[in-house]
């Protein structure tokens, strides 16, 4: 007599791995971390069908302390990498992880093709406007006029890159806010972006509470300004132009659907030698 198994159940533990987070004492990326295995355990992925991508900087030291395949990239990396494994691995969870600088400056222009491209991923951005793990540069999305670098004692002096515009104008097929300081609405917003085709890009305020101290004043800016969704990419934009960058909540989720090629073989190799034969 055979005895029905039960499917697994994955608890947070599942998806942890032995290796402790180095990050200060603090960080917002803690919270990141919870939000992560908060989500995988609510869709119960088995671990070895989901991979986490990785760029460079603090945030980027995710993969390491998950037991999910994992892929420390290079700077500015992690996307291009990502979209490679999931167009070749459909069958896969695949996820993306940075911060501000590593997304949006030298990662910026795969930021713009990735939204583009319409990849079934999720990309999550833990921005802190500040380049933490090089001692307090001011990032993409740092205020023109923060005093806080020695390198720019008189602040950056130019406009900040603004992440949810950006990716509603290349054409992310999911956009949302969150704040780390609510580690339950991010997995909220996680799960949600994992089960939406195409593109997710989850934008989350990480604040960094050594190069930037004063955003510990965060917890009292954030609001929900994105109170439900919308499918409407006009509507999207222009409840942007009331964001003051602290609307938290699910801006767009768009009907477009993912782009997957096909992954069988169209041709040979010795075919492709033919086509220059002389």
């Amino acid at each position: 007599m055979d005895v029905p198994v039960d499917p697994p159940v994955y608890t947070a533990k599942s998806y942890k791995s032995a290796l402790k987070p180095i990050w200060c004492p603090g960080c917002g990326d803690f919270s990141v971390l919870s939000g992560i295995m908060r989500a995988l355990t609510e869709l119960q992925l088995p671990p070895h069908q989901v991979s986490l991508v990785s760029g460079i900087g603090c945030s980027s030291r995710l993969p390491a302390y998950s037991t999910l395949y994992g892929f420390h990239s290079v700077h500015g990396r992690a996307l291009p990498v990502a979209s490679g494994l999931k167009l070749s691995r459909p069958d896969l969870t695949v996820l993306a992880v940075g911060g501000d600088g590593d997304g949006f400056s030298i990662g910026g222009n795969h930021f713009v093709h990735a939204c583009r491209r319409n990849v079934d991923m999720t990309y999550v951005v833990m921005d802190n406007s500040v380049y933490g793990m090089t001692k307090g540069q001011a990032s993409p999305t740092t205020d023109p006029d923060w005093p806080g670098s020695k390198l720019t004692p008189d602040g950056p002096g130019v406009a900040a890159f603004k992440p949810l515009e950006m990716a509603l104008s290349a054409g992310a097929n999911f956009i949302s806010r969150a704040f780390s300081g609510d580690p339950l609405e991010l997995a909220r917003h996680i799960c949600e972006g994992i089960q939406h085709p195409g593109f997710s890009f989850i934008h989350v305020l990480s604040p960094c509470v050594t190069y930037r101290p004063e955003q510990k004043a965060w917890r009292e800016n954030v609001h929900t300004g994105f109170a439900e969704p919308t499918d409407d990419r006009r509507e999207a934009f222009l409840r942007l132009l009331d964001d003051d960058a602290f609307s938290t909540g699910i801006l767009y989720k768009g009907r477009a659907g993912a782009f997957q090629p096909s992954t069988e073989a169209t041709t040979t190799v010795a075919s492709l030698g033919d086509q220059f034969a002389i």
